[in-house]
Formats: C-alpha cells, sequence, structure tokens
C-alpha cells in the first residue's frame, strides 16, 4: 500500500479572501485603458477593473 496523504480544507477566511468587501460595494479599482473612444456617443471613456473579484466598468469623461 501506498502512503495515505491528508489534503487541508482551505479555510474560510482563505475561501472568501477579498469577497466580502466587493459585495458590500467597496471595489478596489486600477484602470484598464486610459484612453478609449466611444464612437456612437463621441466621448472618450475610461475602463475600469477591480482586483478583486475582477468587473468591469466605465465611465465617460
Amino acid at each position: 500500500m501506498g502512503d495515505v496523504v491528508q489534503f487541508k480544507r482551505p479555510s474560510v477566511a482563505e475561501k472568501h479572501k477579498g469577497k466580502t468587501l466587493c459585495q458590500s460595494g467597496f471595489h478596489k479599482w486600477k484602470i484598464i485603458k486610459e484612453q478609449r473612444f466611444d464612437v456612437k456617443k463621441g466621448r472618450l471613456i475610461t475602463v475600469y477593473q477591480c482586483v478583486r473579484c475582477a468587473i468591469f466598468k466605465s465611465k465617460a469623461l
């Protein structure tokens, strides 16, 4: 017989690390593209991405 390897379950804190802040609305935004042009509205758009949960947000200047 071979050796039995015990796997460690991730703790609750490790499993949900960084998600609770985003669920409460406290995202950590990072700029993805400095300047992007929206053809339909005719203005520049800045694209943001949350570092923790990876959702996108765009904001017109």
